[in-house]
């Protein structure tokens, strides 16, 4: 079985699609702004130099989805996907993921940000399988909280593993597209690594390691 994995924010995405669901947050006067983008700003700087503490940011970032309901929430997201993730889906990434999937490859999305964002993206993008950080939802609303382990850093490959196991399916045959130092160790895993407009970590460690390096810009 080959499996195509991909990082969506800044790989297949031109853009961090979780930074920006905060700054359209911000935009629609939904969150107090000056000291949410503060936040969110800080956050996303940790992010790219990896001090992120991704519990303390997911109380961040998944309170909003408590405090609303959910349709309101989705009336929100499909303006989101209008105004934000629309205008930053790559044309290249449609062609690295077409060229896939006319191989029989089966097509998997793996990111940090949570699945209430990403979502939609992954079905515009036309992946079918998604993993992503779940935010819990109790009586039809979501808590605020985090469901099971966050698909960040190490906690992509327990969630990958987790899901292979129940597909019955392992990484024999794999692909793994990443811009971000943050992917090391699920890019270590991949028969078939590949560095995505990485940062400078990961591409001096793409460099030393002989590591294909790509641009989907």
């Amino acid at each position: 079985m080959n499996l195509a994995i991909f990082d969506l924010d800044n790989t297949l995405l031109g853009g961090d699609s979780d930074y920006l669901w905060g700054r359209f947050l911000v935009e629609q006067g939904i969150v107090d702004g000056e000291s949410y983008e503060r936040e969110n700003r800080r956050y996303y700087e940790e992010y790219k130099v990896g001090t992120l503490d991704i519990h303390e940011f997911l109380r961040f970032s998944l309170r909003p989805l408590s405090e609303h309901k959910v349709e309101t929430l989705y009336a929100w997201r499909e303006l989101f996907m209008k105004e934000k993730i629309e205008p930053i889906m790559l044309p290249a990434a449609r062609e690295l993921l077409e060229r896939h999937r006319v191989q029989g490859h089966t097509l998997l999305i793996i990111t940090a940000t949570n699945s209430f964002v990403t979502a939609p993206i992954a079905k515009a993008l036309g992946v079918e399988h998604l993993i992503a950080t779940e935010p819990e939802m109790k009586g039809g609303r979501y808590t605020g909280n985090v469901a099971g382990t966050p698909s960040f850093r190490e906690g992509k490959v327990v969630r990958l593993e987790e899901w292979l196991r129940q597909k019955g399916w392992n990484l024999a045959s794999s692909w793994f597209y990443s811009d971000s130092h943050n992917d090391l160790p699920l890019l270590e895993m991949a028969t078939h690594p590949v560095a995505v407009d990485p940062d400078d970590t990961l591409a001096e460690h793409a460099r030393l390691r002989g590591w294909p390096v790509i641009s989907l810009r």
